[in-house]
């Protein structure tokens, strides 16, 4: 069975995924005219007044970024950078970037398209998200599109967002503490079930108050062991540069490394970080109150930047500087090691940072399932969905997942091909909002 399902997975994330992943972000950054890239500082400030809100919806801009942040900010950022460095050498984080600026793009597209076609359900509720946008905007012919992308979505979930996650928490705390992983597991369902069943309001609330005070601390944790090794700096960038074209790294370990392993891991491990493409964060992106769904746009991109641009190559950074990559360790341990080499303890920034990150992880996802659930069977299967998504967190942290991690990870391809599909053939009404905004932008600038 593991075999068959490595063989899908092999092809559901090939070439052709890939292709399509990258192909359609270049495609929208071109059609938008690199809006994504010129309005950087604008999104910011759009993200900084955001804070109360200020049109239809249930939670202000910013708490939506947080909640889709919650999601994206989890183990990828610490254990999927240093897999792909060391898969595909070093290189492989310039393809991260890569990814990370078109894949913008796609975040953009998709929450604009979540805020425009968006519904209120029987609860007052919002709903939105590729399911919707299907729907809504290319019809009912494409009603099985959305049908597939919410049973995709309403699934994958408890694969890599709940039982991946705590199992993750349950191995590093036993490694590091001996805690036990019943003790984990059942922590674990008690403050995450605390959360998700008090619905959006609660998760949004809680992912504003954790995610930016993790983000920041693990940045200059990050910047410390940097500043400590700041002349190696250039030289290390150089490497990530040259080794994203040449396949050769400095490091004697990784000599020799193909071109495609390095875009092959850069590319998915980039997708799996910020998961641009993948069409889980206009989902909480649809609740933001906001009546412009541009400047939604403008603000969900940041959460790529924030993900991949800061968090992923800070990471990466302090693997390239503090020699450890010759070590033949992998994964989280690989980074937890090159913090330790660096600072006394710096093995608790890695084990603090993989419990907070998975936690809001599962925070997060719970969200993105549950309005898959209701988009398939309406707002009656809400409370069964917490439930069971609670009761499987303690199953994932005592469970081998070898199978459901390539499951889920396969659920992951099959969500984002109706999410892509639907960014394609939406792209012109994305394109015609972001023109009539900045338009009547600069029209009332002038008046001004």
């Amino acid at each position: 069975m593991e075999a068959f399902v490595t063989k899908i997975n092999e092809w559901a994330w090939g070439v052709p995924m890939q292709i399509l992943l990258l192909g359609t972000g270049v495609f929208l950054t071109l059609g938008l005219g690199f809006l994504t890239w010129r309005r950087i500082v604008f999104a910011f400030q759009l993200l900084m007044r955001g804070f109360s809100g200020n049109g239809e919806g249930d939670i202000p801009p910013f708490r939506a970024l947080m909640t889709s942040l919650s999601a994206t900010i989890g183990t990828g950022n610490i254990a999927g950078v240093a897999t792909a460095i060391t898969l595909g050498g070093p290189g492989a984080l310039f393809w991260m970037w890569l990814t990370a600026l078109f894949g913008m793009a796609m975040k953009y597209a998709e929450a604009v398209l979540a805020v425009r076609y968006r519904e209120r359900d029987d609860r007052g509720g919002y709903s939105g998200g590729p399911m919707y946008y299907i729907r809504n905007g290319l019809g009912p012919r494409f009603a099985l599109l959305g049908g597939a992308f919410a049973l995709f979505g309403s699934m994958a979930g408890f694969g890599l967002a709940n039982t991946v996650q705590s199992n993750s928490v349950a191995q590093v705390l036993g490694d590091q503490f001996q805690v036990p992983w019943a003790v984990t597991g059942v922590v674990l369902m008690v403050v995450v079930g605390a959360v998700i069943l008090g619905g959006i309001q609660r998760i949004a609330a809680t992912a504003s108050a954790v995610v930016p005070l993790m983000a920041i601390a693990y940045v200059l944790m990050s910047g410390v062991v940097i500043a400590l090794n700041v002349e190696q700096v250039p030289a290390a960038l150089g490497t990530i540069v040259g080794s994203a074209f040449s396949g050769a790294s400095a490091a004697g370990g990784f000599a020799g490394a193909s071109v495609w392993a390095a875009i092959r891991f850069g590319v998915a491990r980039g997708i799996f970080s910020n998961e641009a493409g993948l069409g889980s964060a206009p989902i909480a992106h649809a609740a933001a109150q906001t009546n412009e769904p541009v400047e939604q746009g403008l603000v969900a991109m940041l959460g790529t930047f924030i993900d991949t641009l800061i968090v992923c190559t800070m990471t990466g950074l302090v693997i390239m500087l503090t020699g450890v990559l010759e070590s033949g360790v992998s994964g989280a341990s690989l980074t937890a090691m090159a913090f330790g080499s660096a600072i006394p303890g710096g093995e608790l920034v890695v084990t603090v940072g993989v419990v907070l990150f998975a936690t809001t992880t599962m925070i997060g996802w719970s969200f993105y399932g549950e309005r898959c659930v209701v988009y398939l069977f309406g707002t009656r299967g809400i409370l069964p969905f917490r439930v069971l998504w609670v009761l499987a967190i303690p199953v994932g942290a005592g469970t081998d997942l070898g199978l459901i991690w390539l499951i889920a990870d396969t659920l992951n391809a099959f969500m984002a091909i109706p999410n892509l599909i639907a960014l394609l053939l939406l792209s012109p009404v994305v394109f015609k909002l972001s023109k009539e905004y900045f338009s009547g932008r600069a029209s009332s600038q002038r008046e001004a």
